[in-house]
């Protein structure tokens, strides 16, 4: 099965400015999300860039490059403008790599795009992993997923969905301290989203010519985007566990001794 990986590289963080071309065991982060991509079964790994120091970077490695406009409202919009510079077929796969995932697995990769492949009915991919506290229930910044009984995304929330009225509305408990004395019902499976899609090319066309929908702009969600215009979102449990990225410097110093050990 044929696929391409597309890496977003952008020199803007507030956090981390640089992001991609921060060292880690003598090698720029983005050397690393590279090489993990080149370890899966993809035909194909991209980067996508609107920086000259980070192509300069990347060519210094011998990786495919591609520039892009700065002016992307989202990482959607410059994926789309990465595949009809490639000119890739409508049916063509692509893999969406955030390039600040160095320690992302191969697997998670191949399985993303498998799935896709495996459902034509579908215009989008993506993973999730359950949830087993409740601390990341209520985490808005812990993206919940719920799916249908054939594993098709009905929503993604920063809030905690569903709703479990019968464990969470207690008389006895005010608004104010609910979530910390809520327990974590086990009548229902959580599941925190995990940002990785794969995406067929011709969605992505359709994607960047629809506006904002209004859930998307009151979550801040892209992918309710294509849920509000009808695509289906096939959603899979990961079959291996996934690193977290590196979004913050306490999260560099941890991927950092990760690779510096040579795990």
């Amino acid at each position: 099965m044929s696929y391409t990986v597309i890496i977003p590289a952008r020199y803007a963080s507030t956090r981390l400015p640089g992001k991609p071309l921060l060292d880690i065991a003598g090698q720029p982060m983005i050397q690393h999300v590279w090489r993990r991509a080149g370890e899966s079964q993809a035909q194909r790994v991209v980067i996508a860039t609107d920086d000259e120091r980070i192509e300069l970077a990347c060519k210094g490695f011998d990786a495919e490059v591609c520039m892009t406009s700065p002016d992307h409202e989202s990482g959607t919009d410059r994926l789309q403008e990465v595949v009809a510079k490639l000119g890739l077929d409508d049916n063509d796969i692509v893999v969406n790599v955030q390039g600040d995932e160095p320690l992302l697995p191969a697997k998670a990769i191949e399985q993303v795009a498998d799935n896709l492949a495996a459902h034509p009915d579908a215009g989008i991919a993506t993973l999730v992993e359950p949830i087993t506290d409740m601390a990341n229930v209520t985490n808005p910044n812990v993206v919940k997923a719920v799916l249908d009984q054939s594993g098709y995304a009905l929503y993604f929330s920063r809030a905690p969905v569903p709703w479990c009225r019968d464990e969470w509305c207690r008389d006895e408990w005010s608004s104010d301290d609910w979530a910390a004395k809520a327990p974590l019902p086990a009548s229902s499976q959580y599941w925190r989203h995990i940002g990785i899609y794969a995406y067929r090319v011709g969605f992505l066309h359709q994607f960047v010519r629809w506006p904002m929908g209004q859930l998307e702009g009151l979550e801040r969600l892209e992918q309710l985007r294509a849920l509000e215009n009808g695509v289906r979102i096939h959603v899979a449990p990961a079959a291996v566990e996934i690193p977290g990225g590196v979004d913050t410097g306490a999260d560099l110093a941890a991927v950092r001794k990760i690779l510096e050990a040579g795990t």
